[in-house]
């Protein structure tokens, strides 16, 4: 019974990550804390990891189909989310679960502000081009990326695809840009987790069945739903996950 409901929360997560470019992390960190179903925020990352991983493949083929992976931006961002994420996958050995909770909660309330507005980031700033910007500018924002993602089990497109919008990129090539990202990214903190011993493995492949199935779904849905109102729906999500998570950090 746990794996059908855990691989149907993975069908509904690997939908939304791929939507949206942030692999579902954000989503599988709290169900498994809240739960009780791991017992602190390192196990819950180490496992969420794993998810993240599949979505971006998942997602990343779809996208690629429709020949929507803004490839240069992609490649310009590995370097400094592989860094990142070796980085991040280290000290969430090192830090205090409760303060790693704490700080994931927090980390949430900035997409959920932005979401909930109802906007893409480019609607609050001047549009510039993204692939004007020199080469380090991406090295930074993928380093970012990376140590988020891997410290705090999430696939660090909460970074990047805001900051690629701001860049210039459309909505859509900022999301699929995000998950080829997180491939690379999330199979090393995969790896490093692992070898850590803080993946549950029994959690995380049901988890993956439904993820993958999806992230296949993300892309074709993509171009169809109206993104100002799914962003406002994904926003109440995360202040609620975001509301939890710092409770819990504070130990309330």
């Amino acid at each position: 019974m746990l794996f059908f409901l855990l691989a149907l929360a993975g069908l509904g997560i690997g939908v939304l990550g791929s939507l949206l470019g942030i692999g579902g992390g954000i989503f599988v960190v709290p169900l498994l804390l809240l739960t009780g179903l791991v017992g602190t925020s390192q196990e819950a990352a180490g496992t969420s990891v794993v998810a993240v991983l599949t979505t971006g493949a998942s997602a990343s083929l779809g996208y690629l189909r429709r020949r929507l992976t803004p490839w240069s931006v992609s490649l310009g961002l590995m370097p400094g989310a592989l860094g990142g994420s070796y980085l991040g996958a280290h000290l969430a050995g090192k830090v205090a679960s409760g303060a790693l909770t704490l700080a994931f909660g927090v980390f949430l309330l900035y997409p959920a502000t932005v979401l909930l507005l109802g906007k893409e980031p480019k609607e609050l700033v001047r549009r510039r081009d993204a692939r004007a910007f020199p080469g380090w500018v991406l090295v930074v924002v993928g380093f970012a990326a990376g140590l988020a993602g891997s410290l705090f089990g999430i696939g660090g497109g909460t970074i990047i695809v805001p900051i690629l919008i701001l860049l210039g990129l459309p909505m859509i090539e900022a999301v699929a840009g995000s998950l080829l990202v997180m491939v690379p990214t999330a199979a090393l903190s995969t790896a490093l987790h692992a070898l850590a011993g803080r993946t549950h493995w029994d959690l995380a492949l049901p988890l993956v069945a439904g993820v993958w199935v999806g992230g296949q779904l993300g892309p074709m849905l993509a171009v169809r739903l109206p993104q100002r109102v799914l962003r406002r729906l994904f926003a109440v999500v995360l202040l609620y996950s975001a509301a939890n998570m710092i409770r819990r950090g504070l130990g309330l």
